[in-house]
């Protein structure tokens, strides 16, 4: 069967797995925070591929190096040096934080976070961890036990190992402190929660991480997986605590939207695990090396953490300069924002999409996520304010009371 332009939602809704909630629309090309369905119909782009595009869909940079890279080596195992993956290397490691220098390339974010409990476990002689509640790591089963809500573990049962995981207070020292036993391999958390509501953590709650880790010898591990390039107004979301992990996993916006995925750590961590002791197939792939090489060199050039931290600050203050008895609080921290409702946010956000062409996420059932391409304009976010602010009132309280609308999960 060959799909056509008629019938490629047919074909997908019929043959895809089922597990997501999909939207009644084909997107067919993109552009920096733009794209485009099937029908030639525009939006801004305010999802980003759950903050993948970062240096905007499509960047011309990252196009060349792929298209290059492609006509002259795609595949070679890591266990075979490659230039490509030598340089990108060096230039992940130069945007880090001195002590981050070994590397764990794989292809995407919940595969970070499986290599960073395995190398937990080797670092410490540990198996018991510490996780934050309303926080999210994965859907793997290894992953999935890091991931607060018990919705994504139920249905899996005794599968997922949930059994050595402590769940504490977001921003709590006292519950973390108390948690944090000799027992304890490593504490995984983010600093800023996006799935959980867009909650950016307290810069003394990261320091008491680190020190409390630091005392009972267990790693702290951040999962900087959304918040890493630039998103929050600073290369890594850990900058802005001066706070720097045993380590870090990346993913999303490393490649510019190429699947890739990595634990970045001490030398100190890398060195316990034993040889063989982990891998992968296409992991430091040539191609999303490339990748992962234009898109770094694009940040640093553009200084892309200054213009997510500039429209940030100007597209908060915008939200909250909406008059709407529906908004509760206006939060974030660069371009990662949330602005949390008194009422259920899936149908503004289907709002925004049908009536006004803006494409935005939850977070949380009461959370609207703005997450675009930091390359966004200053227009553009204009546009998405002005969006939600008619979306705000036209959208009837009853109809959202009453469940009209369908409720939609949208998770990484």
């Amino acid at each position: 069967m060959t799909a056509t332009q008629t019938n490629w939602l047919e074909v997908e809704n019929t043959l895809d797995s089922g597990v997501y909630n999909k939207h009644a629309v084909v997107m067919v090309r993109a552009e920096g925070a733009r794209v485009w369905d099937s029908e030639g119909r525009e939006y801004i782009d305010c999802v980003a591929g759950y903050g993948v595009a970062n240096v905007g869909h499509s960047n011309p940079e990252v196009v060349r190096a792929v298209q290059e890279q492609a006509a002259r080596l795609m595949v070679m195992p890591q266990t075979l040096p490659n230039d490509q993956r030598a340089e990108f290397l060096q230039e992940l490691v130069s945007v880090l934080p001195q002590g981050l220098e070994r590397v764990f390339l794989c292809n995407s974010g919940t595969e970070a976070m499986e290599a960073a409990k395995k190398f937990a476990i080797t670092a410490t002689g540990r198996y018991k961890f510490v996780s934050m509640k309303r926080g999210f790591s994965g859907r793997t089963l290894g992953a999935l036990a890091f991931t607060w809500e018990p919705k994504y573990r139920e249905p899996f049962g005794s599968a997922v190992d949930d059994a050595q995981v402590t769940f504490v207070t977001y921003g709590s020292v006292e519950e973390l402190r108390a948690a944090v036993t000799e027992d304890i391999a490593a504490v995984i958390l983010e600093p800023v929660q996006g799935e959980g509501g867009v909650r950016p953590a307290d810069a003394e709650f990261l320091r008491a991480a680190r020190e409390i880790t630091r005392e009972k010898g267990a790693l702290l591990i951040l999962d900087e997986i959304q918040t890493g390039f630039c998103r929050t107004g600073k290369m890594f979301a850990m900058e802005h605590a001066d706070v720097v992990p045993d380590g870090v996993t990346l993913a999303k916006a490393m490649a510019g939207g190429v699947p890739i995925g990595a634990f970045v750590m001490s030398a100190d961590v890398a060195n316990k695990m034993p040889k063989g002791g982990h891998g992968t197939t296409f992991g430091g792939n040539p191609l999303a090396m490339a990748a992962g090489i234009a898109a770094i060199r694009f940040m640093k050039r553009e200084k892309l953490w200054e213009q997510a931290a500039e429209k940030g600050a100007y597209f908060m203050q915008k939200l909250r300069a909406i008059e709407s008895s529906k908004i509760r609080e206006v939060r974030g921290q660069g371009l990662m924002i949330g602005v949390e409702l008194k009422e259920k946010s899936a149908p503004y956000i289907a709002a925004l999409e049908h009536d006004e062409a803006v494409l935005t996420l939850q977070a949380t059932p009461l959370v609207v996520r703005f997450l675009p391409p930091l390359t966004i304009s200053y227009e553009q976010i204009d546009r998405a304010v002005e969006a939600f602010a008619r979306v705000l009132q036209s959208v009837n309280p009853r109809e959202v009371a009453a469940g009209v609308v369908k409720e939609e999960k949208q998770t990484e």
